[in-house]
């Protein structure tokens, strides 16, 4: 019989001295290089725009590339999360990992077959499992924003936008944003 090797949340943290993201999903590690400008543009601009919200309404905290410990064999680092203050409320570690499930994650796509299949099945598989109600995955490339909500227990693709529609959230009460302000293409 061969063992197969699963990788855990503490080995992470080994493995963070230098510029690649590691992540953990169901046991499996992913390793991707530095994001592009463009990438880490756009996911400033979704920050910006959901911690402003979140300023006026005093509902929650957005944060960039936070580290999710959903388990001990899922562990990621999504582009922008957004949580409740009430789900915030002793859910950091020691280290300040999140042990919550974010209410709204964003994933940025990075070029590359592989970044996409991560981000819209790996991911989406893990972001329903753990009960994420609202998943964004962002292409700045081609300009749009596929919207996923929860339904029935499992995160649904309910929306493609372009850069002139505008980005609502039921989540997020009052929430609206052009999606073209959003996303940086160089």
């Amino acid at each position: 019989m061969v063992a197969t090797l699963r990788w855990t949340s503490a080995d992470l943290e080994l493995l963070q001295h230098d510029d690649n993201r590691y992540e953990i999903i169901d046991g499996g590690l992913y390793v991707t290089t530095q994001p592009s400008w463009d990438h880490q543009f756009s996911g400033g601009l979704i920050f910006m725009a959901l911690q402003s919200w979140s300023n006026q309404r005093g509902l929650g905290q957005a944060n960039l590339a936070a580290r999710v410990i959903f388990s001990e064999d899922n562990a990621v680092a999504p582009d922008v999360i957004w949580v409740s203050h009430w789900r915030l409320t002793g859910a950091l570690d020691d280290a300040g990992h999140l042990h919550v499930t974010p209410e709204l994650i964003v994933e940025i796509l990075s070029p590359g077959i592989k970044n996409v299949q991560r981000d819209g099945e790996a991911k989406l598989k893990l972001y329903s499992e753990r009960g994420v109600t609202e998943y964004w995955i962002a292409d700045s490339r081609l300009g749009l924003i596929e919207r996923y909500r929860r339904e029935n227990a499992v995160l649904q693709l309910v929306e493609t936008l372009q850069a002139e529609d505008t980005l609502p959230s039921p989540l997020l009460p009052g929430f609206r944003v052009q999606v073209g302000q959003l996303l940086r293409r160089s």
